[in-house]
């Protein structure tokens, strides 16, 4: 079946209209990346969908990216992004990751279980922050557990404005409160560990069962990998919703910022100690642990921010240094042809 959508319905707004110029306007279409794989991208566009072979001279794209189209149906060029989330690829290899671009809403997705983590949402939120993407925590399950109210007052002792919905991923009537995030033309994105219950809950949204589930493993809690692939989805009355793989490594990179908005009471406190780079180890005048002994502030969340301040710092410096061994290679490379066509030259 062909889906027939309107650019306003794919997400167009204003920012990615005043890129255009006039001819390009005129002579080129705007697509949006609604799925990626390993070899091409599937671009969705006024006429339909397009699938893309992704080639040696195409920019790093991920999935909510806006490309420009040629009359050929040819790639020309990526819009500026509105919002990126990336993070540091998971495994040994040192590189960032994109994971979804041009987000408006992100929904923390975290079951009523042994997920329960702080301080994973704590690292989501970092993620959401640096993207400058308003979160809302979506604590799912709430079916199978006896106080769910109880998980919600945690979630909301983070920031006392930071929106939480306990619901049961299953029930439309439970989870009608978040369309209220998911009008026209808004994308949001889900994030969370697998097994959450973020392909149920997409499915719910939609209405209809797009995306594959599974059942958690009972006797840790742990989920099984159902989506392989990021994907756009949209909703019939509505918005745009954004499936992303389970991730069970979020190593954060160069996000100083989210982490400071999302432990904003801390870096609040630090302005007030007596000295600027006080570490909050018992120095004298440290307003960070006159906050803790107090009960103002829990050890818990210190603990967890200078955690995921240092780990964002060691990773931009990882990056930084990988993209300056790639600038000095691509230079040796460089002066290597030249040195050849000079020799060819000179016969």
């Amino acid at each position: 079946m062909t889906i027939s959508l309107s650019l306003l319905q794919l997400g167009w707004s204003p920012f990615f209209q005043q890129q255009l110029s006039l001819e390009e306007w005129e002579t080129h279409n705007a697509g949006r990346v609604v799925g990626q794989h390993r070899s091409n991208i599937d671009v969705m566009t006024e006429d339909g969908k397009k699938t893309l072979p992704l080639t040696p001279g195409m920019p790093l794209l991920t999935v909510g990216d806006w490309v420009l189209l040629d009359g050929d149906g040819r790639f020309h060029r990526v819009l500026e992004r509105l919002s990126l989330f990336s993070r540091r690829a998971a495994g040994s290899r040192v590189s960032e990751q994109l994971i979804a671009a041009n987000i408006d809403m992100v929904f923390v997705v975290c079951s009523l279980n042994d997920d329960f983590n702080l301080n994973r949402i704590e690292r989501y939120l970092a993620l959401a922050g640096d993207a400058g993407v308003e979160p809302v925590v979506v604590l799912t399950k709430s079916d199978c557990c006896d106080d769910p109210h109880a998980y919600v007052r945690q979630a909301q002792s983070l920031n006392a404005l930071l929106m939480v919905e306990a619901v049961n991923a299953l029930d439309p009537t439970s989870t009608k409160a978040l369309k209220s995030w998911c009008g026209t033309g808004k994308t949001v994105t889900f994030l969370g560990s697998s097994g959450v219950g973020k392909s149920t809950l997409i499915n719910t949204l939609l209405g209809r069962a797009t995306q594959a589930t599974a059942a958690i493993r009972d006797d840790d809690s742990k989920g099984r990998h159902t989506t392989t692939a990021r994907s756009l989805h949209f909703i019939p009355d509505g918005g745009i919703l954004l499936d992303t793989p389970g991730m069970r490594e979020l190593q954060l990179a160069d996000c100083e910022q989210g982490v400071n908005k999302a432990f904003a009471e801390i870096r609040d406190l630090a302005a007030q100690c007596r000295f600027t780079d006080c570490q909050h180890q018992g120095e004298p005048g440290c307003s960070v642990r006159a906050a803790i002994q107090s009960g103002i502030l829990d050890e818990r969340r210190l603990s967890n921010y200078q955690k995921l301040m240092r780990e964002q710092a060691l990773n931009r410096a990882s990056l930084a240094e990988k993209r300056a061994r790639d600038r000095n290679l691509s230079r040796y490379y460089r002066s290597v042809q030249s040195a050849a066509m000079q020799r060819k030259k000179g016969r």
